[in-house]
């Protein structure tokens, strides 16, 4: 923690069984502090784990024993997404900056803000989310999420599209990552409204509708069963 603080990194890779104090702790505590990229390299296998990691705002989370290849893959699809805008210092120049690249699940032609409806507003240009100009606190992963679903409004979108749009992977257990993240997302939108913008299409992926308008429910190619599943459900087991 006192090195993390005293040189502030750019990615840090953290084992959870660690001898002073346990790794989810650690990464609590770097959060607080730190936009950095947090990947979790971990023997556990436990679901809860896995979840109180990303939870407490780990990026990524890396199952031992893991090939270099596959961290060194994930890193990079960290890295190609959008930071977070920093202050420019003469002590780090410009030049020395990680280079902002648009979000992968932003069109070029779209719009920097997007209605969702029931007072969700999407603020690209910022990425910036609000419920009834309230800011919602998201994570770089969970915005990433909630804006490819906004900009395919009504359309389904299957887990595949979704870790390839946003981790840039098409690695199978990858598919699991977008479930964990759609739930902390739709627990902290909870928090500021009622409404339900994200809809689970069983066994393909999620669906967002703007809230507030009727929605044809075979969207996407359907029938498909649209099921209001919260965190704690999918804490419990159920199948998305």
């Amino acid at each position: 923690m006192d090195v993390a603080a005293a040189d502030p990194p750019d990615l840090v890779t953290l084992d959870l069984t660690l001898p002073h104090m346990d790794g989810i702790e650690v990464c609590r505590r770097i959060r607080e502090t730190s936009d950095c990229y947090i990947v979790i390299v971990s023997a556990r296998s436990d679901e809860v784990d896995k979840l109180i990691g990303l939870e407490v705002g780990a990026d990524d989370f890396v199952l031992k024993p893991f090939s270099p290849r596959e961290l060194r893959a994930r890193v990079a699809a960290l890295f190609r997404r959008p930071r977070s805008a920093g202050t420019t210092t003469d002590e780090t120049p410009a030049a020395s900056q990680p280079p902002l690249v648009p979000s992968p699940s932003q069109p070029a032609d779209e719009p920097s803000t997007i209605s969702c409806g029931a007072g969700l507003v999407i603020n690209s240009a910022r990425r910036e989310v609000q419920v009834d100009h309230e800011i919602v606190d998201l994570t770089r992963i969970e915005y990433d999420v909630l804006e490819y679903l906004a900009t395919h409004l009504s359309r389904v979108c299957t887990r595949e599209e979704m870790v390839l749009a946003i981790w840039s992977s098409a690695l199978t257990h990858d598919h699991h990552l977008v479930d964990v993240h759609v739930a902390n997302l739709r627990g902290k939108l909870r928090r500021h409204s009622d409404a339900t913008w994200i809809h689970t299409i069983r066994g393909i992926g999620y669906r967002m509708d703007r809230e507030g308008q009727q929605q044809e429910r075979r969207a996407g190619g359907g029938p498909y069963l649209v099921a209001r599943i919260d965190s704690e459900d999918w804490a419990r087991g159920l199948d998305f």
